[in-house]
């Protein structure tokens, strides 16, 4: 048998490249959408959804996997693997740590000689991705599951996210932040920047989406020190905007890995279109 499985849920943003090399499992999440349910991934696109977004007056709502969606993750993963890391996005985030721990004392009792850690992420969907890659990579080389959740636990340390977004309209809508704040942002056309590394929070408002993205870039300067980075690009339904991002980003820093990802639906309800957020960590900053 394998050692150790790598799971989280479709909120991670994990690169399908990395997805497919390594063999991580992804739970989706489900969206509701005028009464209408779908997998996150599965049954949308992100660019149908974003569209969908655009011209709906309200909006839609998420939930995370069930613990009977999470049991059966583990019981099937539990017949070729023995040992699960499970990350998740951070509790006060969804219910996604509290059904996956309801899970896990579930499998305890039907797949007792299966280990299971369940590992709640700091950082909301947007530095997921990277901490899944680091345990998958650390499950590859053959490592037990303590091995493997240590690495996943170091590149949390690491990683970084920041993210612009078009408007505080969703977020505000959404109940994540004081009305006032969007209203402002809505009205004087302000980029908000945000930090996504731990609780999320609002570090820069700039005039113009052009100079906002030139801040982005700034800041990820700051935070790297000069050094190689791996880099994921993720965005809401801006391709060609992302790949222009891409070419600067490859001219400006040394990557060692770029990757480019559609956010998820599920963290782009609460977000709204038109998001550019920046996963990346510096190589040797260990």
């Amino acid at each position: 048998m394998k050692k150790v499985a790598v799971i989280t849920d479709s909120s991670a943003c994990v690169p399908q490249e990395v997805v497919t090399k390594y063999g991580i499992h992804i739970l989706p999440l489900i969206l509701i959408f005028e009464a209408r349910s779908y997998r996150d991934g599965v049954d949308i696109t992100s660019q149908e959804f974003y569209e969908l977004l655009k011209k709906s007056k309200k909006l839609p709502t998420t939930s995370s996997p069930s613990p009977g969606e999470y049991f059966e993750a583990f019981r099937k993963l539990g017949k070729q693997f023995n040992g699960i890391l499970c990350i998740t996005h951070p509790p006060h985030l969804g219910m996604g740590f509290s059904s996956a721990t309801k899970a896990k004392e579930m499998a305890n009792e039907t797949i007792p000689d299966v280990g299971i850690n369940i590992l709640p992420s700091r950082s909301p969907a947007i530095a997921e991705g990277f901490i899944a890659q680091a345990a998958a990579q650390s499950a590859a080389s053959g490592h037990n599951l303590a091995e493997v959740t240590r690495e996943a636990q170091k590149m949390m340390d690491r990683v970084q996210a920041i993210c612009l977004l078009d408007t505080l309209y969703y977020l505000a809508k959404g109940g994540r932040i004081p009305k006032a704040a969007a209203w402002a942002g809505s009205l004087f056309k302000i980029k908000p920047i945000l930090d996504a590394t731990g609780d999320v929070r609002l570090i820069e408002r700039c005039r113009t989406r052009e100079r906002a993205l030139h801040k982005l870039l700034d800041i990820m300067k700051q935070r790297t020190d000069g050094k190689p980075v791996c880099v994921n690009l993720m965005h809401a339904n801006v391709p060609e905007e992302a790949e222009a991002l891409k070419a600067e980003i490859l001219s400006k820093f040394v990557c060692q890995e770029f990757y480019v990802t559609d956010f998820t639906p599920v963290i782009g309800t609460h977000t709204g279109p038109g998001l550019i957020g920046l996963s990346f960590y510096a190589v040797n900053s260990r």
